[in-house]
C-alpha cells in the first residue's frame, strides 16, 4: 500500500479572515458598479430650480430657453434665439413647442410633459429617443449620439390661447401691410407736405 504523506493544516493567522471578506465585499461592488455603469440609461429629468404650476397636456404649448450639447463631449448643436414679434403681450419670450407627438423627437416631447413653468432642467436623451443612427442629414449630431439640454420654461399655454393669439398676431401683420401700401410703414413715399 501507499502511504500518504500528511501536512499539519496551519491555524488561520489573526485578522487573515477578515482580509478575505473585505475581498469578496469589494469584488462584488465593483462587478455590481461595472454591471449598473453598463446598462443603458433612460430619459432623465433633473430639477435646477422647480417650476410652479400644472406640467403642460397634449396640445400645450410650451414656451422654453434652451441649449443642446451633445452628451459624450458638451459640443452645442442647437440653442433658443429671441424671435422678434411685431405685437408685445401676445406671446412670451422664448421657442414655442407644441406639446404634440411627432412635433419633435420622443425624448424631448418626453421630457417636456415633465416640466412647469419657471423651472429650470437639465434633460438627459438616450440616443433611441432622439435621433437613433439617422440624424437629420447636415446636423452635426453624430448617429447614436446621447442629447442633454438645458431647458427654462418660460411659459406655458393652451393651444387655443396659443391658436387665437396666432391669429390675433396674422391679422396685425395683414392690416400693417395692407396699410403699408397706402403709404404707411415699408410703403412707397407720398408727397411731401405743401406739395
Amino acid at each position: 500500500m501507499t502511504e500518504i504523506t500528511r501536512v499539519p493544516i496551519q491555524p488561520v493567522a489573526k485578522g487573515s479572515l477578515t482580509k478575505l471578506w473585505i475581498g469578496v465585499i469589494l469584488a462584488l461592488l465593483v462587478g455590481a458598479g461595472l454591471a449598473w455603469a453598463a446598462v443603458p440609461r433612460g430619459l432623465d429629468v433633473d430639477v435646477i430650480t422647480p417650476g410652479t404650476g400644472p406640467m403642460p397636456k397634449n396640445g400645450d404649448v410650451v414656451f422654453i430657453n434652451y441649449k443642446g450639447k451633445l452628451a459624450a463631449d458638451g459640443t452645442v448643436f442647437d440653442e433658443s434665439r429671441d424671435i422678434p414679434l411685431p405685437v408685445e403681450g401676445l406671446f412670451p419670450k422664448g421657442t414655442p413647442f407644441p406639446i404634440e407627438e411627432g412635433a419633435t423627437i420622443p425624448g424631448f416631447f418626453e421630457g417636456l410633459k415633465q416640466m412647469q413653468k419657471g423651472g429650470k432642467y437639465e434633460l438627459f436623451i438616450p440616443a433611441d429617443m432622439a435621433y437613433g443612427d439617422s440624424p437629420p442629414q447636415g446636423a452635426p449630431i453624430p448617429p447614436g449620439a446621447d442629447l442633454e439640454f438645458d431647458i427654462e420654461v418660460v411659459d406655458i399655454m393652451s393651444k387655443k390661447t396659443f391658436e387665437r393669439n396666432l391669429q390675433i398676431l396674422q391679422q396685425t401683420m395683414q392690416s400693417r401691410m395692407g396699410a403699408g401700401g397706402a403709404g404707411g410703414p415699408g410703403g412707397p413715399p407720398q408727397g411731401t407736405p405743401g406739395q
